[in-house]
């Protein structure tokens, strides 16, 4: 080579260098292969497989946005933490371009640790413990509240609920599952409860609880036993459905059931196992926008893959989820690339305004954490999940106390 082809060659590197996002000159890959680890076995599987329907929506739908093709690739860690960190290293062996999931901080804490070492971006669809994005990692990105927000958010909200409904209870009993999303949320809720003077009442009784417990009867019984007016509960599916059960049972009925923040009374399956039983539990969550072009879009696609199920049901699961796939697939887009460092640095520079979740947009501070997530009062009425607060996305009034108080 001459110098004057040099000087051409070079010219032409440098130009494309130029062009391409981030400064990196490479061809376009064809193709974001993203791995999507959920608890679809196990204890949790109703919520993994809840999880899954909107993951199953992401690559019709951001076809159609941006263009960009998506290859799913499945882990199923059978509500294991071990199991989620073997399947992590397993998914990027197979060659997984970016990971996404796990619903449970315990497995996302492990998987952030795979995650972090291989060097491959982890967009946490659901997980709330703060140590995750408290560890300095460089390729973890969390499009979720951290459990500080969602006791902070939630407590508010049940302030407003107090307020809306002009009631003052006076004393609560606090259950919680023992899990490490259990035991976050219970420093929150101590650490912000006694500061919160919109809220009363005082907890008379704090009952821990393994979340894969087959009987909840001594538990429910203690709780009854404190006289309190409210049942404070943090929970998953399957116990919450037991501690239900198990309150008809012994015809213990407070003013309500409220969580501060986590999930298994909006499910699905929660609906499907109690029928009537489960209307006016409340669940203070982060939550769907029904109002939002995207989820306009999105509910199209969930309707045309699953005709005899409703979007509601699966909101918060289906519709983080999804949006943890769009913020791969939108820095896939922009960085052209699926070198790790590069895919990994465009989804640090993400600005996503068009989204599914209550909400500013999706952008993510220094530690990878996303920030300005918006939570909602939701109840159950007329065996669907209801946004009641705040008023401006409400589309019913909450029903505070339950019909059912004090009655034997």
């Amino acid at each position: 080579m001459n110098r004057r082809d040099f000087n051409k060659a070079a010219a032409a590197v440098g130009a494309a260098t130029a062009l391409a996002p981030f400064g990196i000159a490479q061809a376009q890959a064809k193709k974001l292969k993203v791995g999507v680890l959920l608890p679809l076995s196990g204890f949790m599987s109703f919520i993994g497989q809840s999880c899954k329907k909107g993951s199953d929506l992401a690559p019709p739908v951001i076809k159609q946005m941006l263009g960009v093709d998506i290859e799913l690739m499945y882990a199923d860690f059978e509500t294991n933490v071990d199991t989620a960190r073997t399947r992590a290293e397993r998914l990027i062996q197979e060659g997984a371009n970016v990971l996404v999931g796990p619903f449970d901080s315990g497995a996302a804490v492990a998987i952030a640790q795979v995650a972090e070492q291989r060097g491959v971006p982890f967009v946490i669809n659901i997980a709330a413990a703060p140590q995750i994005t408290e560890q300095g990692y460089k390729f973890v990105f969390r499009n979720f509240q951290t459990a500080i927000d969602i006791v902070r958010n939630g407590l508010d909200l049940i302030g407003d609920l107090f307020q809306a409904t002009n009631t003052v209870p006076r004393t609560a009993v606090y259950m919680h599952v023992n899990d490490t999303f259990g035991q976050a949320m219970t420093k929150g809720i101590n650490a912000m409860l006694p500061r919160a003077t919109r809220l009363p009442f005082k907890v008379v009784d704090t009952i821990p609880y393994d979340p894969a417990a087959k009987d909840l009867t001594v538990e429910v019984s203690k709780a009854k036993a404190s006289n309190a007016d409210l049942l404070l509960i943090v929970c998953r599916l399957n116990d919450a459905i037991l501690v239900r059960r198990e309150m008809v049972k012994q015809r213990w009925n407070p003013m309500g059931i409220i969580s501060p923040g986590s999930p298994g009374m909006y499910e699905e399956q929660y609906f499907k196992a109690l029928g009537k039983l489960s209307e006016y539990s409340i669940s203070n969550v982060p939550w769907y926008n029904p109002n939002s072009k995207l989820t306009k879009i999105v509910e199209k696609e969930f309707l045309k893959q699953n005709p005899k199920d409703k979007l509601v049901f699966h909101g918060l699961n289906a519709g983080f989820t999804f949006e943890a796939i769009l913020i791969a697939a939108d820095a896939f887009k922009r960085a052209g690339s699926t070198d790790p460092k590069t895919l990994a640095d465009a989804i640090r520079q993400t600005n996503i305004t068009e989204k599914m979740t209550l909400g500013g947009p999706i952008k993510f501070n220094a530690k990878g954490q996303v920030e300005g997530i918006g939570s909602a009062c939701v109840q159950n009425l007329h065996l669907l999940p209801t946004v009641v607060l705040p008023a401006a996305a409400a589309t019913a009034k909450p029903v505070f106390p339950s019909p059912e108080y004090k009655k034997a």
